[in-house]
């Protein structure tokens, strides 16, 4: 396996993701959501984020919109020492793919231009004993088990947000959360793409390209969906991605340190 063909695979898996919750945004019932009605997903991950939404905003005289805040910034705290493992395990295995990279292309010049079945096994074979040789697994290493953590945690949120019929009663600074609002679905956008484009320091060139694309997708598809859905939501994504411009950065200097 060479170097490219990881970060492909990281990028192909994260388009797949992103295109799914598009899909998902797009398929999904607006209905309040009640203990009656409520399957396994949600009575267990949409229903207790809905109710502690409402409860947050008690504690604010009522006011959801910081109650989503509020919320957002406490489930990124959570989540975040997985994300910094997560990115700290990455940046371990980019050192070590550097340091295999004299022999692995030895390997792809020894097979070069062979397509039979055998030297491509061969090949896998010789690849697999390098990677046991300087203990790695390339795909491990990418840590999928925070990416996982935090997913169903996100989207019941998100779902929360969409099926708690009260948030769409209220105001918040300028605008009604019930309404779509232009302004925060521009700012919502553009942080997105700083925090996209932030990810990418300390990468080198190749690396850059191989993921560049990646940095127009997520902030398309927020913009998408915000000019389609509640105020409320393109706040959620707005907080939450001023957090990860936040934690980007502390992860990216910590871990270079």
């Amino acid at each position: 396996m060479q170097k490219k063909s990881v970060f492909t695979l990281i990028y192909k898996y994260s388009l797949t993701g992103a295109v799914l919750i598009l899909l998902l945004t797009g398929c999904a019932t607006n209905e309040p959501i009640d203990p009656e009605s409520a399957n396994f997903f949600e009575h267990y991950f949409i229903l207790p984020f809905s109710i502690i939404i409402k409860y947050v905003a008690a504690l604010f005289s009522g006011n959801f919109g910081l109650s989503i805040i509020v919320i957002t910034l406490l489930i990124r705290l959570a989540i975040m020492p997985f994300m910094l493992k997560q990115m700290k395990t990455s940046r371990e295995m980019q050192q070590k793919m550097k340091v295999l990279k004299p022999e692995m292309d030895t390997i792809n010049e020894k097979y070069k231009g062979k397509t039979d079945m055998d030297c491509k096994m061969e090949k896998q074979q010789e690849m697999q004993k390098l990677y046991q040789k300087h203990q790695l697994n390339p795909i491990s290493s990418m840590g999928c088990l925070p990416m996982l953590i935090q997913f169903p945690i996100l989207i019941g949120f998100y779902y929360a947000i969409r099926r708690t019929p009260e948030i769409a009663t209220h105001n918040f600074l300028w605008f009604n959360l019930g309404h779509t609002d232009l302004i925060l679905t521009g700012a919502a956008v553009l942080i997105y793409f700083v925090q996209s484009r932030v990810s990418l320091i300390g990468m080198d060139e190749k690396q850059k390209k191989q993921m560049a694309l990646f940095s127009f997708i997520s902030p398309v598809l927020i913009g998408i969906v915000s000019l389609n859905a509640p105020a409320a939501l393109p706040l959620y994504w707005a907080v939450g991605g001023l957090f990860l411009i936040f934690q980007t950065i502390i992860s990216k200097k910590t871990i270079t340190a």
